[in-house]
């Protein structure tokens, strides 16, 4: 089934004919079938839909982290189906900046050195890191927990934590996996203003994977899966699109 966006000339996403099929045994089970889609630059996209109906798999896709069985992910021009593990993984560093449920944060590591994971498989000397991670702990408001480790932060300051993390390298694209799902209600409407904040001011693209429906409702763009196709999918890509400066001319720093 088919249910692509309008397709513009700068698409930043280009999904075509993709399917996933895993092997259990002898069994292939498919989770994606003949999908395609196209997403702009600046766009905040959700994906929704029950459990098994492929959204994880296809954000995990997107993101690198997963190969197809078939069909093509063009993402700013390269076709990352085709990309070997090692260009992969140096895709992946370079252009994806991740925000996971259970924020996946180093436990033995203070927030300053969280956020700087990434930034340690570039070529930045010592002083630019500090830099990069200083600025991005200050977009989330979190500048004065930076020594400070993971079991001494609430849930809401591990995700802003996790939001830094995954803006410290200027990605091209922020995949977030229920992103609120382990936080209360308060708590889970603060990283969602964040998610605004990102999407509107610094004009970055966020395919977002979620159940809330009130988190779906922040993203210009909602897309419904079903047993691994899209069932719904207005495809205008036209909400709320951000004008607004990269994240390099909105901090002190130089990304």
């Amino acid at each position: 089934m088919h249910a692509a966006a309008p397709e513009p000339d700068e698409a930043l996403i280009r999904i075509r004919h993709l399917s996933k099929t895993y092997r259990r045994g002898e069994q292939l089970i498919p989770v994606l079938s003949d999908l395609d889609l196209t997403v702009q630059p600046g766009e905040f996209v959700a994906l929704m839909g029950p459990s098994g109906s492929g959204k994880s798999t296809l954000l995990n896709l997107i993101a690198g982290i997963d190969q197809p069985t078939a069909g093509t992910i063009e993402i700013g021009g390269v076709d990352i189906a085709t990309l070997g593990e090692r260009d992969l993984a140096d895709w992946r560093a370079a252009n994806v900046g991740f925000i996971f449920q259970f924020y996946n944060l180093m436990p033995v590591l203070t927030a300053f050195e969280n956020v700087e994971l990434p930034l340690l498989l570039t070529g930045l000397s010592r002083r630019q890191r500090r830099e990069h991670v200083e600025a991005a702990l200050a977009m989330v408001q979190l500048s004065d927990r930076v020594d400070h480790f993971p079991n001494e932060l609430s849930g809401g300051q591990q995700q802003r934590v996790a939001i830094a993390r995954a803006l410290v390298t200027d990605p091209t694209l922020i995949v977030a996996d229920e992103p609120t799902g382990d936080l209360d209600r308060h708590t889970g409407e603060e990283v969602l203003r964040l998610m605004d904040e990102l999407h509107r001011d610094l004009g970055k693209t966020i395919v977002m994977v979620t159940h809330d429906p009130k988190a779906a409702a922040r993203a210009g763009r909602l897309i419904h899966l079903e047993k691994g196709v899209l069932v719904d999918d207005p495809g205008d890509g036209l909400l709320d699109q951000p004008a607004g400066p990269s994240f390099s001319t909105a901090s002190s720093a130089s990304f």
